[in-house]
């Protein structure tokens, strides 16, 4: 049928009913999902325009010289389709503060090897985002924009064949900061 609306769904995929393991006092990337949240998407399950919809919240803790926090989407360990960028994190000590992390995602290309692509586009929601309270004050939830440069497409990766979707965090300082999920879901949103 021409002009009418196009055939469409939204579903959730996989949502987490435990938490996940904090990540503490480090640098390195690491899931912050509970393995049991790793959704495996099937081969060819990428069309150009699919969009899938990571929704995360949970608690962060951080001290008074934070540094940031990297939150990105990946497929696998090493993939990562969606880079939220460094966000700066508040020098006023927050302390188990209520975050959440929403990121839209559209397939752009497919294929295998790297030819897939996808562009992301989301918002974190925290207290402890430098974008929160004032400096010397504990009320107040900031909203950052992730990217908060111009969005890019991630790294390519092979549609053809089966992927993992996983949630990592990086802390930019090897300090006392403290993220853990307490609630996720993937959607399919078409």
């Amino acid at each position: 049928m021409s002009g009418g609306p196009a055939n469409s769904f939204y579903e959730v995929l996989i949502t987490s009913q435990i938490d996940g393991t904090a990540l503490t006092a480090s640098t390195t990337p690491t899931s912050i999902i509970p393995p049991a949240a790793r959704f495996t998407l099937p081969s060819n399950f990428f069309a150009i325009g699919k969009k899938l919809r990571v929704k995360a919240s949970g608690r962060i803790t951080t001290v008074t010289t934070p540094g940031n926090l990297t939150l990105d989407v990946r497929l696998g360990a090493s993939t990562v389709i969606f880079n939220g960028g460094a966000t700066a994190l508040n020098a006023t000590v927050q302390t188990n503060q209520t975050w959440e992390l929403e990121v839209d995602l559209t397939c752009r290309s497919i294929g295998n090897s790297t030819l897939a692509t996808i562009l992301g586009t989301g918002k974190w929601t925290s207290r402890a985002s430098l974008n929160g309270p004032a400096v010397g004050t504990t009320t107040g939830v900031g909203v950052v924009l992730l990217p908060d440069t111009a969005p890019v497409v991630g790294t390519g990766f092979d549609s053809t064949v089966t992927n993992v979707v996983d949630l990592f965090a990086t802390f930019g300082t090897n300090n006392a900061n403290s993220i853990q999920v307490h609630q996720y879901s993937l959607e399919s949103l078409n």
